[in-house]
């Protein structure tokens, strides 16, 4: 019997999920047993030490250690978890960040309401990003129009894309207010703080579309806060990639005020 049909979780779709997946399994199993182990109890006692079946008071009390076994061997079944199941996870997903070589990257610039992603263009830089560059209309992300490296860079707003079976290093930033990158279908969920720069990463294993919401209530317009994540296979990203950086080089080539 498969055990993920007792919950509802969304479909996997990255390549740590199902490990995620099994640490949320356990401690639920692990919950739901502590559940009906000590509501059993409790309605054991409430039977067997009313008032009617005690009538007087018993001041030596309990004279078993049952309960502090059962605590102790519940200490050693939380460490298991922590030690042997969640720390080499996260060592491994979270700290172990793979050779940029091999990924993509990505920045996203969070604000009120929406999510600003930022490619590097065919050279695969960065162009310099600075505050006093920043228009809403024309530069929302602040790229430094005088760095060349900065030329062949795009942007897209709530629609991010990538390609299938290749690490992804997302970095989060915040132009305002503490947001929360969340992408279910991933397994993802990292907070946006003002004034810092916090990577992510993650390898899509499954093509289609999938939503991006922000987990951190951010103000009166966070319901509207969401974005669509689109795995395409390496070819067809590809493509996309290139179309919008002929847009971006149409762009500078046309005068745009972004670029002048």
């Amino acid at each position: 019997m498969n055990i993920t049909q007792f919950f509802t979780l969304p479909a996997v779709a990255s390549s740590h999920g199902h490990e995620v997946d099994f640490i949320i399994y356990i401690i639920h199993y692990l919950m739901l047993i502590l559940l009906i182990g000590w509501g059993s109890f409790f309605i054991y006692v409430l039977f067997r030490f009313n008032k009617k079946r005690n009538p007087t008071a018993d001041y030596l009390g309990v004279r078993s250690h049952a309960s502090s076994t059962i605590e102790v061997l519940l200490v050693i079944i939380e460490t298991i978890l922590l030690a042997g199941l969640s720390v080499p996870f996260w060592n491994k997903q979270v700290n172990a960040f793979p050779q940029r070589s091999d990924t993509v990257e990505v920045r996203l610039i969070a604000e009120q309401f929406a999510w600003n992603f930022h490619y590097p263009g065919a050279d695969g830089v960065f162009g310099k990003t600075d505050y006093q560059y920043f228009d809403k209309q024309s530069n929302p992300l602040g790229i430094d129009p005088n760095d060349p490296q900065g030329k062949d860079d795009f942007s897209t707003i709530n629609q991010l894309h990538l390609p299938i079976g290749k690490p992804a290093i997302i970095y989060l930033s915040s132009k305002d207010v503490i947001h929360s990158f969340g992408v279910n279908s991933m397994r993802v969920k990292q907070d946006v703080i003002p004034g810092m720069i916090i990577p992510t990463w993650f390898t899509p294993t499954k093509t289609g579309q999938y939503e991006i919401a922000c987990s951190q209530l951010c103000g009166i317009g966070h319901y509207s806060m969401r974005g669509f994540l689109t795995v395409h296979s390496q070819e067809d990203y590809d493509e996309w990639f290139s179309q919008q950086a002929s847009s971006s080089d149409e762009e500078e080539g046309g005068g745009d005020d972004f670029w002048n």
